[in-house]
Formats: C-alpha cells, structure tokens, sequence
C-alpha cells in the first residue's frame, strides 16, 4: 500500500511540478507527518525530492529528473505501446520510428492488433494530411486559414487558432478559437476545403469545457422507419432514442438542429423514413422531394 503510494507522489510531482504536504495529505487521505515520512523514503531510495520552505514553497522533484522505463507495469508499457498504435495512422514516419524505438526499450513484441485510419473512402492522402498539417498546429500554437463550408451553406474564410482535435459522433472535429468572431468555435474536419499553416502563433489557452448544452435549442423531431432501414437507424441513432414497434418498425425521437443539413439528411433516407412531427417540418421535406422530383423528372 505504502510502495503504491510513494509512486504516486513521485507521478502526482511529475504532473503538477510541485505540492504542499498539505495538498498530498489530502489527495492521498494521510497524515502530514506521513507524508514527510515518505518524502523521507523517496529521497532515501535515490529519488532527487526536496522541500523548500516560503510562501511559494512546496515539494518538488528535479526539473531534469525523469521516471526510469522499470518503474512501468507491463500492462502500462502495452498501454503506452496501443496508444502509440491507435494515432500510427497516417503514415507517419516519425510515429512508427518511435513505436519501434519504444517496442525495443520495453522489450515487448508491438503487435499491430489495431488500425484507425482517419481518412474517409477514395480521399486517404487528403484527410490525412488535413490531420497531420492540424496536429501540427496545435502542437506548435501555429494559427491556421482555413476554408470552411458551414452547415447553413456559408464558405468563408477565416483565421482560427487551433487547440483541440475531438472524434465525436463518427467524425472528427476542430475545436479552435476564430479570430474573426472573438469566440470559440467547433469546426467539422470534412467541411474544412482548404487549410494554410501559418507562421503566425498564438499562446496557449486551455480549451473551455465542452458541454451539450446546445442541444437545448435543438427541436424534438419524431421519425418512423421500416425494419427494412435497422441498419442505418443503428448507425445514425443512439438506442436509447429508438423504440421498437410490434411490426417491427422503428420510431425515433431525437432533437437535432433544424438547418440545410436536416433536411439533405432526412432526404438521404428516400422513401424509407415518415416525419411524425412537427408538421411543418414534413411539409418541408414533401416539398423538398417535389423539387428534386420536377428538376430531375424525364
């Protein structure tokens, strides 16, 4: 319990920098005293820990000091190697020399038992370098001009300082903070046509916590779909929105945003879904299919 303890000091010091024995006694539910008891031990075993007395005072380990490759579990050395693995997906050289150089440390066999593959069918060398050229600047606090289709059928351009990439959803997103609108904003990767890294870097700010709040200004929407359509519902539709009927059909309730997206999402299932509610919406959609119906009638 002890032993478990020391190296989570030493882990917990690697992340914050520093800690009052006040702050670890209470993250690690102890005594004071027991804690100057195991920076004792720390430093008794050869860990370069010390205390400084003062107003910004602390606990602190060695700015040079690093945690040597024996103190990791062989679970946490495969862990270490699956991540690796997991973001090994655009051809990245450097990535796969480092998951080699990392393999041969460890001592372990890095058996590629997992592919993502960010890109999207027929279109690999451009998302994946979409990807790569964000990565980069997001590492780098590198701004970036971007040309973005939004869903209301705007193309503009804009200059966004990125900070986060997120997969959400079945797709990938940008969470960055647009010069343009003061604000941050959330950008879809596959409506991003154009990027340009610029040599123009910004500080680095912690990225406001995403919350789903949105979702309150979104509008209740009731669908039905044959048995026929399961396989898409599933894949369009959390369960917990879809109930099942006794012949089989599927109704959906969901809220979802009410835009130029809606509505070629809901014509992409054709004849197989019925607009329950709201009305207006159905009517939309029925005079929408009358339009594709007279512009494209023999």
């Amino acid at each position: 319990m002890r032993e478990s303890r020391l190296f989570k000091i030493v882990y917990y010091l690697l992340d914050k920098g520093q800690a009052t024995a006040m702050e670890l006694a209470e993250k690690f539910e102890v005594s004071v005293r027991t804690i100057y008891r195991d920076i004792d031990a720390l430093s008794g075993a050869g860990i370069p820990i010390y205390t400084e007395a003062g107003r910004n005072g602390g606990i602190h380990l060695m700015h040079d000091f690093v945690l040597n490759k024996v103190l990791l579990s062989e679970e946490e050395k495969q862990e270490i190697l699956t991540a690796l693995q997991s973001i090994n997906t655009a051809q990245n050289q450097k990535s796969s020399q480092t998951l080699q150089k990392l393999s041969a440390m460890f001592q372990l066999n890095s058996e590629n038992w997992l592919e993502v593959d960010f890109s999207r069918w027929g279109n690999e060398a451009s998302d994946n370098q979409k990807f790569e050229l964000l990565k980069s600047a997001i590492i780098q606090c590198r701004s970036v001009k971007i040309c973005y289709a939004n869903s209301c059928e705007v193309i503009s351009e804009r200059i966004v300082q990125p900070l986060k990439l997120i997969y959400k959803a079945k797709a990938w997103y940008l969470n960055a903070f647009c010069t343009q609108k003061q604000d941050w904003r959330i950008f879809k990767l596959n409506r991003i046509l154009d990027l340009e890294l610029l040599d123009q870097r910004f500080p680095y700010r912690h990225v406001p916590k995403q919350t789903d709040t949105f979702e309150e200004d979104y509008h209740l929407i009731t669908l039905r779909f044959p048995k026929e359509m399961a396989y898409r519902v599933y894949d369009e539709f959390d369960p917990a929105q879809i109930q099942r009927q006794t012949n089989d059909d599927l109704i959906v309730s969901a809220k979802m945003p009410e835009d130029a997206w809606l509505t070629g999402f809901l014509l992409s299932f054709g004849t197989q879904v019925e607009i329950l509610s709201p009305a207006y919406l159905r009517e939309l959609i029925a005079e929408q299919a009358k339009l594709i119906y007279e512009k494209n009638k023999p």
